[in-house]
Order: C-alpha cells, then structure tokens, then sequence
C-alpha cells in the first residue's frame, strides 16, 4: 500500500494522488517503485520470507550464512542493486559480503530501519514470557546487516510488539513489551549518538494520546516531530505509534500510505502489529487475494504453518 509514494515528501503525494486509498501501480516519476505493481512486496516483505527461509532452512537455529545466503539470492534475483531496492545500510553490508570482505565497518555503524522491517513475524514465534529468548534470536538475525545499538534496539521493539500482539495483549502492554525488548537489545550493540528509540516511542504515544480524535493531526505530528525518514530513530517508534493509534490494519495501512517518507517500511511494521494484534480475518478479502496475487512465488499458509510448529529449545 506504501509503495507508491515510498520516499516521498507528504505534499507530492497529495499533488500526485490527492490521498491514497487503493493499492496502485508505482509510478513512472517514483525511481524506487516504478518497478512495482499494484499489491507487489517491496524489500520489507521480501527480505521477511527471505529471513523465514533460512531459518526454516536451519531448523530455527540462526545460521549467518544461510541468512545471508538467502538475502542474497533474493537481492541478486530481483537487480536490487540495479533497481536501488536496497536501504543503505544493507546495500552497503550486502555490497562488502559479495566482494568477500568484512561488513562489520558498515553493520556496527547501521542506523536505518532496515533490521526492523523485516523482523516482524520473528515476534510470532515467542510468548511475551519468553522475551529474552526472543530477543536473542532478532539479535542474532539483525547482526547480518545491522549491529548498532538502536538497530538491535529497535528491531526487537517491532518484534516485542508483534509478540505481544500474537499474545493478544492490551494495547498498553503490547507497548511494554515492545519497550522492554527494545532495553535488552539496545545493550548489545555497537553504540551510537542516535537518538533512543524507546524515548523516542514515549514521544510519539504522546502525541498518539493528544491527538486521539485527530488523525489528520496525528499523522502531521509524527510526520514533523518524530519523522518518516529511513533512520531507525524515526521510522521505527513512529510505526509502533501509529499501530498504536489506529489499531486497525486498513486504517494503519492508509494512514501510512498517506504519511510521506519511508511509507513502505512504516507501513509494513505497523500494519504487522495491527494484523498480528486483530488477525486475518480483519483484513479485506479483496485485499487478501489481490496480495496473493500479485506475489504467486510465496505461500503465506507455507509460513504461517511452519511458524506454528515452531517451539523455543
């Protein structure tokens, strides 16, 4: 749903669709998502299954270089270099594995989103009680690209928060779980200046809180104060936020489709929470088969079965 404006400030998307309310084609004048069609995975999921391949794969046990394997295979499969698919950190890790040199320069100074977009189903593996084992895991995965503290820390806040959505917690302890595997990640990464994303969580539930009967209000104060951009201290505690204001998959998914910015991945990390909080049966039929569709390589029943069966060691 965000592909189409992926990148985009919010007054282009406004002047080039009025507001997005469908799933639509990339446009020609977007170089990112002029190579998508309508209901298409961009990166975000792609890199999702790719991470659930290797797993499965490995039986659970996160293999580096069967995960980068897949990645990889995935990349090359689909010209991401060619076609500037990639997000910076990960293009640059990704570019320094295929020359067989050290990606460490670049994973322990990663600070864009790329770890959190795609960590999100590693979440339905865990109960909420399980949150050190679960933490561990999206460590061990976001390591292949991203190593930084608010990588780490902010891939295991979208997990923490898709867990405890699975769990069917409240909104308020879906929040404290994600804020809780946000702290025991963020201690085991290279560290930063960034700024947290667990105070920059806390800002944006305020502002959830304010504007509660705003949205429109709402969407320009993350868009302004908390931001869309690729940064994990942005788009990270902005998608648990708006999770948290819409609760509900289709509004989470238009809402970030309108945002402006990194609207595919923010999209895809809420929406994740909403779906795994509400589940499938909220979710359009239409937009159900049009997804199926548009992506025939992946059977999302092959997942979610193979996620089912799944117990912690």
């Amino acid at each position: 749903m965000g592909m189409p404006a992926e990148l985009w400030p919010v007054g282009k998307i406004q002047n080039q669709f009025g507001r997005i309310t469908t799933f639509l084609d990339g446009p020609a004048n977007n170089d990112i998502a002029r190579h998508f069609t309508k209901g298409q995975y961009t990166d975000d999921t792609h890199q999702a299954l790719a991470i659930l391949d290797a797993l499965i794969e490995t039986h659970w046990i996160p293999d580096q270089t069967a995960l980068v394997h897949h990645i990889l295979t995935w990349a090359e499969a689909v010209h991401a270099w060619e076609n500037n698919v990639l997000g910076p950190s990960s293009k640059a890790a990704l570019t320094a594995i295929r020359k067989g040199e050290d990606p460490t320069p670049f994973t322990t100074t990663a600070l864009t989103s790329g770890a959190g977009m795609r960590i999100a189903p590693i979440g339905a593996l865990f109960s909420p009680h399980q949150l050190p084992q679960l933490v561990d895991m999206v460590v061990q995965i976001t390591r292949i690209t991203h190593a930084t503290d608010v990588a780490l820390a902010g891939a295991a806040m979208i997990a923490g928060a898709t867990c405890a959505a699975v769990d069917d917690q409240s909104w308020d302890q879906i929040i404290q779980v994600a804020l809780a595997a946000n702290d025991l990640a963020f201690q085991q990464g290279a560290p930063t200046w960034a700024a947290r994303t667990h105070d920059r969580l806390r800002l944006a539930l305020q502002l959830a809180d304010q504007y509660r009967d705003d949205e429109v209000g709402f969407a320009t104060a993350i868009y302004t104060l908390i931001g869309t951009g690729t940064m994990v201290s942005e788009s990270i505690p902005a998608a648990v936020a708006i999770a948290y204001f819409t609760r509900d998959v289709k509004r989470c998914a238009l809402l970030c489709a309108n945002l402006g910015g990194d609207t595919d991945t923010i999209g895809a990390m809420a929406t994740a929470i909403c779906g795994a909080k509400n589940g499938l049966h909220t979710i359009s039929p239409d937009w159900i088969t049009l997804i199926d569709t548009a992506n025939p390589e992946h059977d999302l029943t092959t997942y979610a079965n193979e996620i089912a069966q799944f117990s912690v060691r």
